[in-house]
């Protein structure tokens, strides 16, 4: 089969034939259909400090992705419903396969795991023809659900999960960062009935792509001062809900300077560096600063599955993210897009 591999410890990648995987005792099969490209994908093609301690010489990458179910393993009953699978069911699947066993685990809060193993980057990915998984980590889709919305799963499970850790109704939510989860976390906060939800990058290009959603207030914050948008936005102290999806450690400042007293902020984004951080004015404007990582399983799973199947408006807005398709022959023209900065989601169309 085809797979795109990482051939050597350092830059590149390979798109070469692989034997197919087969699954064993707790796995299953499947056939990828879709396949969307991430910036971690990104960080192991440059081979960085991260990538170097995690992916090994020979591994498929890929990690966002939508398929078919073609082989259970031996010990794998088939069923039907969500925890019950079969062949021929059209999965995503969670990246993130946790130990069970630890003190996280045991309390129901698999997301916590500090023994989780991501699929694509620890162990063979997606970025191929087949791909074998644990059982555990299928989320079957409905209907509705098609390819490449179910490759887009794993990245809006991070914008749910992000922007449902506190209460969005009625609240001024404001955004750093117009990639495509920044994007997500704004439709979400929109859906949810924000009174007003501000996203900011310091690019043209992503702040456009950002209009495929309706009421979003897009801001160039290397132009403009948030400030200077309160009148106009019916706003007199800051905003009451922060959603950090940029990692830029500027954004967070600005962020912090633009909030209300007692306002609270979730963290997705993951800096390249330290930072510093005004602790005076976040002490004395008592505000609340939580981190964010990966999916609560599988509860944003049944959240994203629900935003996506009650609103055709919502689904389509989300949709609005993916930019460019690519056959994998085409993974180099795919990964140099990416890396261009003025992309969106950028999917791999495997199999149909």
């Amino acid at each position: 089969m085809r797979a795109l591999v990482k051939p050597l410890e350092g830059p590149g990648l390979d798109l070469r034939d692989v034997p197919e995987p087969t699954p064993g005792r707790g796995e299953v099969k499947i056939k990828v259909m879709r396949a969307g490209l991430c910036g971690t994908d990104l960080h192991i093609l440059s081979w960085d400090d991260f990538a170097a301690a995690h992916v090994k010489a020979g591994q498929t990458i890929g990690h966002e992705f939508y398929g078919e179910i073609v082989e259970l393993g031996p010990d794998v009953a088939e069923g039907e419903g969500q925890g019950q699978f079969h062949v021929g069911q059209r999965v995503s699947v969670e990246g993130h396969v946790v130990c069970g066993h630890c003190r996280n685990c045991r309390a129901g809060n698999r997301h916590m795991c500090p023994n989780t193993v991501s699929i694509g980057v620890d162990c063979d990915g997606a970025f191929a023809d087949y791909v074998v998984v644990p059982v555990t980590n299928l989320w079957v889709q409905p209907d509705e659900i098609d390819p490449e919305l179910g490759a887009l799963f794993d990245p809006l499970g991070n914008a749910v999960h992000t922007a449902f850790q506190f209460p969005l109704t009625a609240e001024d939510v404001l955004v750093t960062g117009a990639g495509p989860i920044g994007i997500m976390c704004a439709a979400i906060a929109r859906h949810a009935g924000a009174r007003n939800v501000v996203l900011t990058d310091i690019n043209d290009d992503r702040l456009e792509l950002a209009k495929a959603i309706g009421g979003v207030v897009g801001i160039n914050t290397a132009r403009d001062n948030l400030r200077d948008h309160f009148a106009s936005l019916g706003m007199t102290e800051g905003f009451d809900v922060g959603l950090e999806i940029s990692g830029a450690p500027i954004a967070m400042s600005q962020m912090i300077d633009v909030c209300a007293h007692g306002a609270k902020i979730a963290l997705l984004g993951l800096p390249a560096r330290q930072y510093a951080i005004d602790w005076n004015s976040l002490i004395s404007h008592m505000l609340t600063l939580k981190g964010v990582y990966g999916r609560a399983m599988f509860d944003t799973w049944f959240r994203a599955t629900y935003l996506m199947t009650g609103s055709e408006k919502f689904r389509e807005q989300i949709r609005s993210v993916i930019t460019h398709r690519f056959a994998p022959e085409n993974w180099e023209e795919a990964f140099e897009t990416a890396r261009s900065g003025c992309a969106g989601k950028i999917i791999l169309e495997w199999n149909d």
